[in-house]
């Protein structure tokens, strides 16, 4: 028999507001997207609005952040690693990202200025393409590592934006310290990391506000529709996005917050086990799994800050879940636009399918609330990043949605 979705309530939330929640504020959001919007072809992303579905599923609205088409990279990865590089750059300057442009950190003065850097990354793809683009543009060098199993197509992505990269024989979290280690020993090295650990924060924390872009766009667009979500669907691996869009809502929704549904993959669910625990917990081994940027055994502590104070429900999911919500997404209900989600991307979609749609996730969608009032919003955080797995999935049916038994 495949194996089932779990759950549990957040029985750790605090009334106080954390520390960590400050990073992603209305001050540091403007500055975000100030600097987003400086950079040549920016735009907002689309947000598919899938009415057919949610009216198939009961609900008022289902709604889903399309990151397949930002900066022509086909994830939301980039926000992050770019800002954090630019953050870092302004401060070597000895100026306030608010007060410079892409075009300025990009010119041949500010290059002449900071030196020579090279800045170090580990990722499972999408992360490490961001940084590399960001490096290559700014007129510096990049060096990114990947974990055993990683895809070649992205490795190959990711040099073709000018980095140096490989595969390592190690999982995610161990390729990570291997790959700060490297940075520590180059005196012109800088590591780019999207996880945060003690004695390293304070990148990561650039790079989780380089997020709050993508939910800012998302919001405004919702408002534009006269929608506001009852729900937000957000995966996490490290869970730094996820804390960009908790820490997002958090302290801009004028009225209750949206619940919030924190998914992980089966293989590496640090952040279900640690509400479980009731502690900060990690999860060893290879973390078999197709959502390859959710296969993370070990959480930013500054993320987990945030999702542990405020953070509604955390799920552990199979891979047969963000199976189904790429399949669902790719050959959508008439009249739904078809949007183009990879493993890491489609779980929320696949989630919400099997709660409103599966008996024996009912005390689930009674717990959310789950309704005909209900509007979810979901965010398909890349594209086709491994078109041979893409197509395996959706037009190969690998990773069933449905086993025999379960008829």
């Amino acid at each position: 028999m495949r194996e089932l979705i779990k759950w549990t309530r957040n029985t750790l939330k605090s009334s106080g507001s954390s520390a960590g929640q400050t990073r992603v504020d209305a001050p540091a959001i403007e500055k975000v997207r100030s600097f987003h919007a400086s950079i040549p072809h920016y735009s907002p992303t689309p947000l598919a609005r899938l009415d057919a579905l949610a009216s198939l599923l009961g609900v008022k609205g289902v709604f889903v952040k399309d990151e397949s088409h930002r900066f022509g990279l086909n994830a939301f990865k980039v926000l992050g690693g770019s800002y954090a590089i630019a953050v870092y750059l302004a401060r070597l300057l000895g100026r306030d990202i608010a007060e410079l442009s892409f075009e300025e950190l990009v010119s041949p003065k500010t290059r002449a200025e900071v030196g020579e850097i090279t800045f170090y990354t580990a990722t499972d793809g999408n992360h490490g393409r961001g940084v590399a683009w960001a490096a290559n543009r700014l007129g510096q060098k990049s060096v990114v590592c990947m974990p055993a199993g990683s895809s070649e197509t992205r490795l190959e992505n990711i040099k073709r934006e000018g980095a140096e990269a490989f595969i390592t024989d190690t999982n995610y979290d161990d390729t990570v310290r291997s790959t700060f280690a490297l940075a520590e020993a180059d005196p012109h090295g800088v590591m780019v990391q999207d996880t945060a650990w003690s004695g390293y924060t304070e990148i990561p924390g650039w790079i989780m506000q380089g997020y709050s872009t993508m939910v800012a766009e998302s919001d405004e667009q919702l408002k534009a529709l006269d929608a506001s979500p009852t729900h937000v669907f957000v995966q996490a691996g490290v869970g730094s996005l996820a804390g960009a869009v908790q820490g997002y809502f958090t302290n801009t929704s004028q009225g209750p917050c949206p619940q919030t549904v924190i998914i992980e993959a089966s293989a590496a669910d640090n952040h279900y086990r640690s509400a479980l625990a009731g502690e900060l917990v990690s999860v060893g081994g290879s973390h078999a799994t197709i959502m390859a940027g959710l296969a993370c055994g070990e959480a930013n502590v500054i993320s987990w800050e945030i999702l542990r104070n405020e953070a509604d429900f955390f799920v552990s999911a199979p891979d047969w879940v963000s199976a189904h919500g790429m399949r669902t997404l790719a050959a959508p209900r008439q009249g739904d636009t078809p949007v183009l989600s990879g493993e890491s991307g489609a779980v929320g979609i696949g989630l919400l399918f099997a709660l409103l749609t599966d008996v024996r996730y009912e005390s689930f969608k009674e717990a959310l609330g789950l309704d005909h009032d209900s509007v979810v919003l979901c965010f398909s955080t890349e594209g086709d990043t491994d078109p041979e797995m893409y197509e395996k999935i959706v037009w190969g049916g690998y990773c069933p949605s449905y086993e025999e038994e379960d008829k």
